[in-house]
């Protein structure tokens, strides 16, 4: 079955098809219960159609990578820091794949639905009472990563849980070595006050949700894992510097 799922994800119909129902579905949540600003798409306006990682911080399952895609549509439709009425779900941009926790994707229909758009599913490298178990990826993981980086743009969450300054794994760091990718910073905001913690229910209405592209990273890939992956949380605004800026950012799990 799995084996199928992977076939189909590949196909590019049948990612239209799940896009154009997530985005249906979604779209109102994002754009119009609640406030959405986009901010940098300038930045990914012009990138390369492969070996492209966005790195963001992490605040629900499933909305901030569904306003992701929203967001690389629109911006294939000629959209500039705005979603706009969605006819791009019409012929959107399904060149992207996400990673994504392997049993977060087999916790219901909809998130196994929602792996059709593209999620890489990797074994979790913590246990779910918060305790690490690994240090970086499994090699099959990395390997499915790099084959997705080969043609796609690839979309990862380097704390790997929604809790707000967790640390960075080095994993992320280890793909950036070996690959050599584009890498843009996405720092994202509200979500966590918007949605609940998978992200596909409301729970408050009229929030400002915010997604800022930043520049791509200036890299040197010979350099360390620790010092790539301190530029990385710097640059998605989960160092320890941008959690001493005061408690309001840190003390609700999930917050910015």
């Amino acid at each position: 079955m799995s084996q199928f799922i992977e076939k189909l994800k590949k196909i590019r119909l049948v990612k239209g098809i799940v896009y154009a129902i997530v985005g249906v579905v979604s779209y109102p949540g994002l754009a119009l219960i609640n406030r959405l600003k986009i901010s940098g798409t300038e930045n990914i306006n012009n990138l390369p159609r492969k070996n492209v990682l966005f790195v963001s911080n992490h605040q629900t399952y499933f909305a901030d990578v569904i306003t992701f895609l929203h967001i690389f549509c629109a911006v294939k439709w000629g959209k500039k820091n705005r979603l706009g009425i969605p006819y791009y779900l019409l012929n959107p941009f399904t060149s992207v794949y996400y990673v994504a926790a392997e049993e977060t994707m087999r916790g219901s229909i909809i998130s196994r639905f929602f792996t059709m758009a593209g999620a890489l599913t990797v074994k979790r490298a913590w246990r779910p009472e918060g305790k690490e178990k690994l240090k970086g990826l499994d090699t099959s993981d990395t390997r499915k990563i790099q084959r997705a980086l080969s043609e796609n743009w690839v979309i990862t969450f380097p704390q790997g849980t929604t809790k707000p300054f967790a640390p960075g794994r080095k994993g992320t760091a280890l793909i950036i070595k070996q690959n050599r990718p584009v890498v843009i910073p996405v720092v994202i905001r509200g979500f966590w006050r918007a949605f609940n913690k998978k992200g596909l229910k409301l729970k408050k209405k009229g929030v400002l949700l915010s997604v800022t592209f930043k520049e791509p990273l200036q890299i040197d890939y010979n350099e360390s894992t620790e010092n790539i992956l301190e530029k990385i949380m710097d640059a998605i605004e989960q160092s320890r510097k941008f959690m001493m800026k005061g408690p309001h950012l840190w003390k609700t799990a999930g917050s910015e």
